[in-house]
């Protein structure tokens, strides 16, 4: 599928893993939408890439209803998350523990009904971010893994209403299978992890093989919107080494 011209919504595009996507959008063709709070972010990435902007708490479930009913993606990215507050299991608060479910999940649960609620055209595709905490856990970072995994579950719960409801839209979930540095996530967790071992976040991320900065996995973003071969998967998995794998494939 081309995504020459295709009208195209990222939450949380303003910085991080969702500024790259926006970037690698935009050069294939895409009118992209970025959805984030602040519009200080919000102006620079406008500036420079010329996209449309609305300032919005993720949160929000009017938000998410009145921006999809608005705009009417064909493609929606659900990339917008908090930073998890890391630490010693034993030494996390409730709060702590919660923030990634409070933010992430709650976003995640709003946009995915308001996807299926509207409902968004035959034939669209939502993605939903996760991350490789959803596979193996990540104990400096409380929920997250947790959060992550609940997303992983929401895509899947959410192409069963789609098939039930013959709605025709594609919910496919995108794990990073690295920390990434340059974002938020991954700079708090990659320095969290280095220093309970004595080491730099440099030297932890590079654990992980080849980087994959946010550009690079935007480009590994918009290949599975546009290669055939990944139409119809449910999970993919993205890294430096290499680059899109199905983790799950097809369920209906």
């Amino acid at each position: 599928m081309s995504l020459k011209d295709k009208n195209v919504v990222v939450t949380g595009g303003s910085r991080g893993l969702g500024l790259g996507l926006v970037e690698a959008l935009v050069a294939h063709g895409a009118r992209v939408t970025v959805v984030a709070r602040g519009a200080e972010a919000l102006e620079a990435v406008s500036t420079r890439l010329g996209v449309a902007t609305i300032s919005a708490d993720v949160t929000d479930e009017a938000a998410a209803h009145r921006i999809l009913g608005k705009v009417r993606p064909d493609i929606l990215a659900l990339n917008a998350g908090a930073t998890p507050r890391m630490g010693r299991f034993d030494q996390l608060s409730w709060e702590d523990f919660s923030v990634p479910w409070e933010t992430d999940v709650k976003a995640g649960l709003y946009w995915l009904q308001a996807a299926l609620n509207l409902p968004l055209k035959p034939g669209s595709r939502v993605l939903v971010g996760s991350s490789g905490a959803a596979v193996t856990g990540s104990q400096m970072s409380g929920g997250y893994g947790g959060s992550k995994r609940m997303l992983w579950f929401m895509a899947k719960y959410a192409n069963g209403v789609s098939v039930e409801k013959k709605l025709g839209i594609r919910f496919q979930a995108i794990v990073p299978r690295q920390m990434i540095l340059g974002t938020g996530t991954g700079d708090a967790a990659a320095k969290a992890y280095a220093d309970s071992m004595g080491i730099t976040p440099e030297q932890f991320v590079a654990r992980f093989g080849a980087p994959m900065p946010p550009r690079a996995f935007g480009d590994r973003v918009v290949s599975v919107l546009e290669d055939p071969q990944y139409s119809e998967g449910v999970v993919f998995g993205l890294n430096g080494d290499a680059g899109v794998t199905v983790m799950e494939g097809a369920t209906a």
